[in-house]
C-alpha cells in the first residue's frame, strides 16, 4: 500500500502536470533551445530563426524560463547549463530523442480510458511504423535512455571468457557497444528489424566498433534467430508481449546459447503484488495503450518464464538502475 500523503494541492498539480510537460516538448520539437545555448537572443529574434509567431515564441520561452529551463536577462534569452547539455542538438548529451518519443506517446495516453474499456490499444506501433520521423524518436530516444545505464550495466555483468552476443532486438547497438567496450575479447551481433539497420549500423561506426558487432535483420518472434552465442542479452524486448509469446522467445534464446551460456533481461520489474514501482506500474499502462497484450512483469514472473525455457539459478542481479529497471541472469545448463 502506498504510504503517499495526499493534499488537494498535490492532486491539482499532478492533474495540471502536463502543461510542464507540453511546454518542454514544444521547445524541443521547435529547436528553442539550440537557438539559445550560446547566443543571448530577444524573443523577436527566436522567432525569425525558428519561423514561429512573436507573440507565442515570447510565451513560450517565459514558460521555459519559469520551470527554469532559461534564463531571461532584461529582455533576452539563454539556455541554463543543464539545458545546454542535454536540450541543445550541438551537445553530445543530447536527449530531444527520446523527450521526441514521449511526445508522440501523449495523444494516445489522452485516450487510456478507452484502452481501458475495450482491452485494446489506441495507437499504432511506433517502434517499427511507417512514420520516420515518429520511428526514428523512438530508435535515437532508446539510444538516449541505454547510453546513460549501459556503460554501467557493462561493467556490473561479468562476461569474462566469453566470445559471442547475441544483442535481441536491440535497436541502435547500444548495450552491444558497451559490452563490446567492456570486454575488448567480445563481439556481437545485433538482431531487429530490417528498419532498424541504418540507425545501428550508423550507431556502431561511430564508436569505431563495425568490425566487431554486426547486423543482422528479421523478425525475430516469426524468423529463425542465429545461433552460436555464449550470452544473449534482451533489453527491454518483453514487455511488448504477453506471456505465451514471451516464453516463446526465451525459449528461442535459449536455444541459440551454447551450454553454460547465460541469458540476460532487462525489464522495469514490478513487485510480486504488481502495485509498486511506480514507474513499471505506469509502464504497463503504456503497453495497454499500444500493444495487444503486452505489459510489465514481476520479477517472479520473470524468473519463472526464464527458468521454464531451460535456464537454471536465475536472479536478479544487484545493479542500481533508475525507474524499477532491473536485470535477470539465468545459465543455460
Amino acid at each position: 500500500m502506498s504510504s503517499t500523503q495526499w493534499t488537494i494541492p498535490d492532486l491539482l498539480q499532478l492533474s495540471g502536470s502536463y502543461w510542464n510537460t507540453c511546454a518542454l516538448h514544444a521547445g524541443v520539437k521547435l529547436d528553442m533551445f539550440s537557438a539559445l545555448d550560446s547566443t543571448a537572443r530577444s524573443a523577436a529574434e527566436v522567432a525569425i530563426l525558428r519561423g514561429a509567431d512573436p507573440r507565442g515564441t515570447e510565451m513560450l520561452l517565459d514558460a521555459l524560463t519559469a520551470i527554469g529551463l532559461l534564463e531571461k536577462r532584461d529582455s533576452t534569452y539563454t539556455t541554463t547549463p543543464f539545458a545546454a547539455t542535454t536540450l541543445s542538438k550541438s551537445s553530445p548529451g543530447y536527449l530531444g530523442h527520446i523527450i521526441m518519443h514521449h511526445h508522440h506517446l501523449v495523444s494516445s495516453w489522452a485516450c487510456l480510458d478507452e484502452a481501458v474499456t475495450t482491452g485494446k490499444p489506441v495507437r499504432g506501433p511506433v517502434s517499427h511504423g511507417d512514420d520516420e520521423t515518429v520511428r526514428e524518436s523512438f530508435l535515437m530516444g532508446m539510444f538516449n535512455l541505454a547510453s546513460q545505464l549501459a556503460p554501467r550495466v557493462a561493467q556490473s555483468i561479468k562476461l569474462t571468457g566469453l566470445s559471442k552476443l547475441l544483442d535481441l532486438g536491440g535497436g541502435p547497438g547500444t548495450y552491444a557497444i558497451h559490452f563490446c567496450l567492456t570486454n575488448p575479447e567480445l563481439t556481437a551481433v545485433v538482431y531487429d528489424l530490417p528498419t532498424t539497420r541504418t540507425f545501428a549500423e550508423g550507431t556502431i561506426a561511430r564508436f569505431g566498433l563495425s568490425d566487431r558487432i554486426a547486423f543482422a535483420s528479421g523478425d525475430f518472434h516469426a524468423d529463425p534467430l542465429p545461433d552460436d552465442f555464449d550470452a544473449a542479452w534482451l533489453s527491454h524486448v518483453l514487455h511488448s508481449d504477453g506471456p505465451e509469446a514471451c516464453a516463446a522467445l526465451l525459449r528461442k534464446t535459449v536455444a541459440a546459447l551454447h551450454p553454460g551460456g547465460v541469458l540476460m533481461v532487462q525489464e522495469f520489474i514490478l513487485n510480486d503484488t504488481k502495485d509498486g514501482p511506480p514507474f513499471p506500474a505506469l509502464f504497463s499502462l503504456n503497453m495497454l495503450v499500444g500493444t495487444s497484450t503486452g505489459q510489465s512483469y514481476s520479477g517472479k514472473e520473470l524468473a519463472d518464464l526464464m527458468t521454464e525455457a531451460g535456464l537454471l539459478d536465475v536472479q536478479r542481479l544487484s545493479i542500481d538502475l533508475p525507474n524499477g529497471s532491473g536485470v535477470m541472469l539465468g545459465r543455460k545448463l
